[in-house]
């Protein structure tokens, strides 16, 4: 009997994280660590390439098509509106959790800020002012499409998907039907791609695991202990507790089913620690496992692997906090009110990479006076953390789906 894809993607993830953690405990002394690690490397940014390849392309015809359909349907406003008080919502909420739980359980109050001493002074952190982020944030978006998309950018490729998008639905089919239909038979042809890639799934996503756990520094991990566990702790609880009630609130939805539907898209988010690169494939999840609208789907999912980010902007309020509490330093309420807004603005900010979240973490902690060097104490642990973070990102963006479609069929 032929295992379905998601079964193997399941044993290959199983099989990477025994692999890492018998790496890690035999330690790198062994003459067969340097090749496996190799070997993981290898095949996991293959796969991670192959994603890269086709996220633009995929990207780009997704959203402009989405748009120019929902046309047909007079969906596009309210579309547009469920989808960004969707996105508001749900990080403010993210945020909120994360200062409420560190409020609480207080990690780094027992830390001593000697011990991180020798990163922070080798570690060159470049100052940005709010201001410094603003500007670049929006001259980052309106950038030439072709060096955009060349280059890999999401933002502005969405930003410029988007405006075509307006102008098709704006031109009238007449002038549009040509270039649209264009659009949309591309679209079917990369998707059949996503396809092909989704093969190599259970490989890449086993290798990928496998060197994040083999790579661990375990004596540092216990000592970050606490706060890994307020970290982890809050993104699960929001990941498990608070966006699935929201699903069931507004769609009526199981959601254990609706998470089977996308854990291919959870494991590959898991894996590559970057919601871009995973949205082939959560795009191929919400299609065919949960039948989302495509127009709906090639909206919402794109738009939200750039801006709405629930566990980066949870973990950046914790972070902030942490570090208050390694360094002495008590935070009053307005204090933690800037450091709320700052870490909304910040995760919409953040790239869809790998620790995207240590791009704009700098500007969070000088918001209230804490020195960006201060970023060092969470380098060494935020790989692992950035893989949960993103996990709970792209479970955002596929509830969000749900619920805006759920919302635009009302009448």
């Amino acid at each position: 009997m032929k295992l379905s894809l998601n079964a193997q993607i399941m044993i290959g993830a199983a099989i990477g994280v025994s692999a890492g953690i018998y790496l890690n405990s035999s330690g790198s002394a062994q003459e067969y660590y340097g090749t496996a690690l190799y070997v993981c490397d290898l095949v996991g940014g293959i796969f991670i390439n192959l994603l890269k390849m086709i996220l633009i392309p995929l990207v780009f015809t997704s959203i402009a098509v989405g748009i120019a359909n929902l046309r047909a349907h007079a969906q596009m406003g309210r579309v547009w509106k469920y989808t960004l008080v969707y996105f508001a919502s749900t990080t403010a909420l993210a945020t909120l959790l994360g200062i409420i739980v560190v409020n609480v359980f207080r990690p780094g109050a027992g830390l001593e800020v000697a011990m991180f001493q020798d990163a922070m002074s080798v570690f060159n952190a470049e100052r940005i002012t709010l201001s410094q982020f603003i500007l670049s944030f929006l001259s980052g978006i309106f950038v030439n499409p072709v060096t955009a998309m060349a280059q890999g950018m999401v933002l502005p490729t969405v930003v410029f998907a988007l405006m075509l998008g307006v102008a098709l639905v704006m031109a009238g089919d007449k002038k549009a039907s040509t270039i649209l239909n264009l659009l949309d038979e591309l679209f079917v042809l990369i998707m059949m791609m996503v396809g092909w890639i989704m093969y190599i799934a259970p490989v890449g996503i086993m290798a990928l695991l496998a060197k994040l756990i083999a790579t661990q520094d375990v004596t540092f991990l216990a000592e970050m202990g606490k706060f890994m566990a307020v970290v982890i702790g809050g993104t699960l609880f929001h990941g498990c507790i608070v966006l699935p009630a929201i699903l069931f609130m507004f769609t009526g939805t199981n959601p254990f089913k609706f998470l089977l539907g996308v854990r291919d898209a959870l494991l590959t988010a898991l894996s590559t620690s970057s919601s871009s690169a995973t949205l082939p494939v959560t795009i191929r999840c919400v299609e065919e496992n949960l039948k989302v609208d495509k127009n709906v789907a090639g909206f919402v999912l794109p738009l939200g692997a750039t801006v709405n980010m629930d566990g980066t902007a949870l973990y950046e309020a914790v972070a902030a906090l942490f570090v208050a509490n390694v360094m002495g330093v008590d935070l009053n309420l307005i204090q933690q009110v800037i450091i709320f807004f700052m870490a909304i603005l910040a995760s919409i900010g953040a790239p869809g990479i790998p620790s995207a979240g240590m791009v704009t973490m700098i500007m969070v902690l000088q918001s209230v006076g804490l020195p960006a060097e201060a970023i060092a104490i969470l380098l060494p642990v935020d790989r692992i953390l950035d893989a949960v973070r993103t996990m709970v990102n792209v479970e955002g963006d596929t509830i969000g789906s749900a619920v805006v479609q759920k919302l635009i069929s009302r009448k």
